[in-house]
Order: structure tokens, then C-alpha cells, then sequence
């Protein structure tokens, strides 16, 4: 079945916050997505970790080292949803954000990006 949302993550030594970022995407109320993950020559066991990770909506890229811009593209060029979404490997989403934004998107054929809000948060979670 083709996702309805492709998220993608590029991630360049962000192992300290990755799994966070990850856990929120899958965390969704909206299920029908799938996450390509571009790891971007990381150095910091990054591609170590994720080879464990067992998801199969998540599906991983590993590429040498060519900045953020490269590895959203690689992650876009991979994906297979009718929508994209693009996460930082440090951020995270509230748990009804795909649900709020799909309903937008599919309600409003017309408009073709949606944001949110956002809200600054410090390394352990708290504003």
C-alpha cells in the first residue's frame, strides 16, 4: 500500500536526538506514512544504529557527508506518499500533527503547503 505521507529526515550526527525525533513520527494518530531517514556521513554511529532499528515503515539512506540540503533531497527522491513531510533530525511533532495537516491538505485540494506552529523546547524537553 503507497503511504499517504513520506517523512523525511536527514540527520547528520544527531544520534543524541534522532531516536526522539523518530519516536514522535511514529507516535502519529495518523498511521498511514512512511519515514526515509537520510544519514548524511555521519560519525557518531548514527548508520550503526539505525541498521538496528526495526520499523518497516522506516527505511534508511546512507550517503557521504553534502550538508542538509543534499540529504532532504536524497530523502525526497526516495519517497513514495502522495504528501511529504519534511523533520529535523533534533525536532520533534506533537502527536496529532500529520492527522491536523493531511485533513487540511486533503480538504483543500487548492493548497499545496501547510506549517505549523512552533515551540522552543531545551535539551531535556522543557520550554
Amino acid at each position: 500500500m503507497t503511504p499517504k505521507v513520506s517523512v523525511v529526515i536527514p540527520a547528520f550526527n544527531a544520534l543524541r536526538f534522532l531516536p526522539q525525533a523518530l519516536e514522535s513520527v511514529l507516535a502519529q494518530t495518523f498511521q498511514n506514512f512512511d519515514v526515509v531517514v537520510v544519514d548524511d556521513g555521519s560519525t557518531d554511529g548514527t548508520a550503526v544504529w539505525l541498521a538496528r532499528f526495526e520499523d518497516p515503515r522506516v527505511r534508511f539512506i546512507n550517503q557521504p557527508n553534502q550538508g542538509a540540503a543534499v540529504a532532504r533531497n536524497s530523502g525526497i527522491a526516495a519517497t513514495q506518499g502522495t504528501y511529504i513531510a519534511l523533520l529535523d533530525a533534533d525536532d520533534l511533532w506533537e502527536p496529532t500533527k500529520l492527522e491536523k495537516q493531511v485533513a487540511c491538505l486533503d480538504a483543500r485540494p487548492e493548497v499545496g503547503l501547510v506549517h505549523t506552529a512552533i515551540r522552543y523546547i531545551d535539551e531535556r524537553g522543557g520550554d
